[in-house]
């Protein structure tokens, strides 16, 4: 099942592997409004360098996606090699070339092989249809271990509004925005003001809060685009409560695929929710928070099921953020392991043992200086994870 007026399309074009799908193609059959957040690394692949120029216009019909090479780092030969990509599929759509936006993913600093996209673009578009999705959702993946697709169904004015979103994400996983590759459609008819801010609000409180190593890819994004089918009341600056409707689906599906993608990270075996609470300011219980989640002692604590709260309470230290160690509390789901800087018991460091043998379990600190409170998720670090980092590119 799709999305009204949208097909998709998946096929194996031996990007980088033989017999693997890896190139993908979500298709709106008019233009739809578009918005897009973007990876705020420094260093940006070629095809993030156009979207982002092409979205100033607030539509595009198409996104081009594929996996095996992150076309990042590949100077004016990438640069070219996006373009081109760009200009088979216009030809072959028969739309403008700007209304296409690409993405990659996969190895850094290797030029893109072209010659893939020639052989394949017309195949991946005469296997254009309404039930494809999954597929492209599989095409984008690199080191996941899992496709990741969410859906919704909302009422806006008496009509029903359908929402479909994929993401792939393993690794190289920390947003200053968001961090890895996700595509929502949806057949709302909104305005771009509207649809750009409830996406920046969205990412703000799902992907902007998950870590998996603390790391910011270079060819981050998340694309979200809206094709009026639903014949719904126009969500503009008139209709506020439609378009916080339309938010709460839309970071609903995000939260979904953010909480898929840190239960996915490379080598990981749990989703841990670190929950920072009586902080000053929330910027200051997110800035802890991210700390502790992004700390490779306590994730490979974690790991091994060791309730070290040692370690926690010293990523809290070194946070930046100003805080009396005496007042702290801390807690294993509901086991309190620390009351007011110190150790409980050997026996509640015993029951917190347990509790990180679950797969998923919540660490939360209480501060007690202010009403400041923000959670990041976070996996833990395998020995699994050293290896598949270790190997990437071979």
């Amino acid at each position: 099942m799709g999305v009204k007026g949208f097909l998709t399309s998946a096929i194996a074009a031996g990007i980088r592997y033989a017999d693997r799908l890896d190139l993908g193609l979500i298709y709106s059959e008019k233009p739809a409004v578009t918005a897009g957040v973007f990876t705020t690394n420094q260093v940006k692949a070629a095809p993030v360098v156009l979207d982002i120029e092409r979205l100033k216009q607030g539509h595009a019909q198409a996104i081009l996606v594929n996996s095996g090479c992150a076309n990042a780092c590949t100077g004016k030969e990438g640069t070219a090699a996006a373009m081109r990509t760009s200009e088979l599929l216009s030809e072959t759509l028969g739309i403008p070339d700007e209304m296409i936006q690409l993405s990659s993913t996969g190895v850094i600093g290797e030029q893109l092989n072209v010659k893939a996209f020639e052989d394949n673009i017309r195949q991946l578009v005469e296997n254009l249809g309404p039930d494809n999705f999954d597929d492209v959702a599989q095409a984008i993946m690199t080191t996941d271990t899992v496709p990741k697709v969410v859906c919704r169904t909302i009422e806006i004015g008496g009509k029903k509004v359908e929402l479909m979103g994929m993401a792939k994400g393993a690794g190289m996983i920390m947003p200053n925005m968001a961090t890895m590759l996700s595509f929502v459609i949806t057949d709302a008819q909104i305005g771009f003001p509207e649809l750009h801010t409830s996406l920046i609000n969205s990412v703000q409180r799902t992907f902007n809060r998950i870590t998996i190593d603390g790391d910011t890819s270079t060819n981050d994004m998340v694309l979200v685009m809206a094709n009026g089918n639903a014949d719904n009341p126009w969500i503009d600056e008139e209709a506020e409560e439609n378009r916080q409707i339309f938010e709460d689906a839309l970071e609903s599906i995000l939260k979904e695929l953010a909480l898929m993608i840190v239960s996915d990270g490379e080598g990981a075996t749990k989703c841990i929710t670190v929950r920072v609470c009586g902080a000053k300011e929330e910027e200051d219980a997110e800035q802890m928070a991210r700390t502790i989640a992004n700390s490779a002692l306590v994730k490979t604590a974690f790991f091994g099921e060791d309730a070290n709260w040692g370690r926690i309470i010293a990523a809290m230290g070194r946070s930046g953020v100003r805080f009396n160690p005496e007042t702290v509390d801390m807690a294993f789901n509901d086991v309190v392991i620390v009351k007011n800087g110190v150790a409980v018991s050997k026996d509640a460091e015993s029951r917190a043992g347990e509790v990180l043998k679950k797969k998923n379990f919540t660490v939360s600190i209480d501060l007690k200086e202010g009403s400041g409170c923000e959670e990041i998720y976070t996996s833990d670090f395998s020995v699994d994870y050293v290896k598949i980092n270790a190997d990437y590119r071979s």
